[in-house]
């Protein structure tokens, strides 16, 4: 699936649209329904795609045909237009559908002593691509069906989502989306980041247990009680399920999500992801046979680049609902295109710049950004392009640190290396060693066809080539 080319991501922006007057009430343009639902909605304004399908709504195109025209699932636009009447509803204080969106409106601008409306999508202020994407921010790029199908999954008792993908795709983003669905839904949320955590807090299982219970304790507004139900005659993995099921479920009456970010973090201590790993799981599974344990949800989400493993039946890797993140298709790039106000990039700068950078969330969007706000003493528009694309594999391009990051991780590893560097030397595919060949996907260095590697990107290429060269 698709997200909107140019064409329709540009449609309700035209000033041009004309619709029949509403019965009673003075005609509103869809740019100023737009803005009046910009105004209602405050801090849970539209996303894109819900602007897209209130846009051809407005213009009396049936689900079906939106769906059709957007490249989207009818089911999934169906729901997002369903939440949307919904969200309408619940900000006016009356029944917003479909058939009626258009008088509702028109009755509030009618009473309403607001300013009128201006562009939604170029006027947006600039945001420097620096980790996750705020929850309120006009660049974040939806990858359907992945967004409807992990709210559907958490509203599920017991559930677990597994969101992966090498690093800077996406992936926390996504996962502070799915928490706020919860939350919206009047579920409790907990959110761990293993990168916060000490590094003390990694030298026993014991040790991460505690601090495992009592950091989900604290956002719970639950005073801890370890002491009270740790005992070291049963061990640490029972004491720490009893104390979530005795006590932290006992407690809540709402569902509780709870999601583990920077899990890889704990592939660097064996010790304690081969004993924490399982425990995740049996959990998981206990929430088929106990009622208590249908409360809580999980989201885990871990970068590819490292892995620790584990058996076959106790990895929570290989349960649950599944998302990898992948690369922005050549229409999500164009639609960000879009957003930064660059109307001048065109089919062949699209594909230059693709060439060099693939779909990568990360690298799109760095360029994007320069291209839009081109630094003091750097060229803009075309010439700009071309300088940025000159400069990307070099020190001196905006790609250094991401580049200096994957070659220090495969310095570490001389037997991939060697096998990138067959991939790097070769202009078609190449057949590579299996576990190399896994390895090198998930850095998102190299993409698997069958049997057989090639580059991820024309970065990578030129990049590498260099820096693994003999001479190097």
């Amino acid at each position: 699936m698709l997200m909107p080319t140019a064409r329709y991501a540009n449609a309700f922006t035209q000033n041009s649209i004309q619709l029949e007057p509403v019965t009673l009430v003075e005609m509103i343009t869809l740019e100023e329904a737009l803005e009046i639902i910009d105004r209602i909605l405050e801090s849970k304004r539209l996303n894109h795609t819900q602007q897209l399908v209130f846009s051809q709504s407005w213009m009396g195109q049936t689900y079906s045909e939106i769906a059709e025209n957007l490249g989207y699932d009818f089911d999934y636009i169906k729901e997002v237009g369903s939440l949307l009447w919904q969200s309408l509803s619940e900000a006016l204080g009356e029944k917003v559908t479909k058939k009626n969106v258009q008088s509702v409106l028109a009755n509030y601008q009618r009473v309403s002593t607001k300013t009128p409306a201006s562009p939604l999508i170029t006027n947006h202020k600039l945001e420097f691509p620096s980790g996750p994407v705020p929850l309120n921010s006009n660049f974040y790029i939806e990858r359907p069906p992945i967004e409807a199908s992990s709210y559907t999954e958490i509203e599920q008792p017991g559930s677990l989502i597994r969101i992966k993908a090498p690093r800077q795709m996406g992936k926390t983003s996504l996962m502070q989306r799915v928490l706020a669905h919860a939350k919206q839904l009047g579920f409790r949320t907990v959110l761990l980041s293993l990168h916060k955590a000490d590094n003390s807090v990694f030298t026993s299982l014991d040790k991460f247990l505690r601090w495992f219970c009592a950091n989900v304790s604290r956002q719970l507004n639950l005073t801890p009680k370890l002491d009270e139900y740790w005992d070291e005659d049963i061990g640490s993995k029972v004491s720490c399920t009893l104390y979530i099921q005795s006590y932290l479920l006992a407690e809540i009456d709402t569902p509780v999500v709870l999601a583990l970010d920077e899990v890889n973090r704990l592939f660097e201590y064996g010790e304690v992801s081969e004993d924490f790993l399982p425990l995740l799981r049996s959990w998981y599974e206990d929430a088929a046979e106990i009622e208590e344990w249908q409360k809580l949800r999980f989201i885990v989400v871990h970068a590819t680049e490292s892995y620790v493993p584990l058996n076959i039946n106790q990895s929570p890797f290989n349960v649950g609902l599944p998302i990898k993140l992948p690369e922005f298709t050549v229409a999500q790039v164009e639609d960000l295109v879009i957003r930064h106000g660059l109307s001048w990039i065109g089919p062949n700068e699209l594909e230059q710049l693709m060439a060099m950078v693939g779909g990568h969330p990360r690298l799109v969007r760095l360029a994007l950004y320069h291209l839009a706000n081109p630094p003091q003493g750097k060229l803009g528009g075309m010439e700009g392009l071309i300088q940025l694309l000159e400069d990307a594999p070099t020190i001196a391009g905006i790609y250094s640190n991401h580049l200096r990051f994957h070659l220090s991780q495969l310095q570490k590893s001389p037997e991939l290396v060697t096998a990138f560097q067959q991939v790097v030397n070769t202009p078609v595919s190449v057949r590579i060693e299996a576990i190399a060949a896994y390895k090198l996907e998930s850095m998102g260095l190299v993409k698997l066809q069958g049997n057989e590697a090639t580059i991820s990107c024309e970065l990578y290429r030129q990049y590498f080539s260099e820096q693994l060269s003999d001479k190097n």
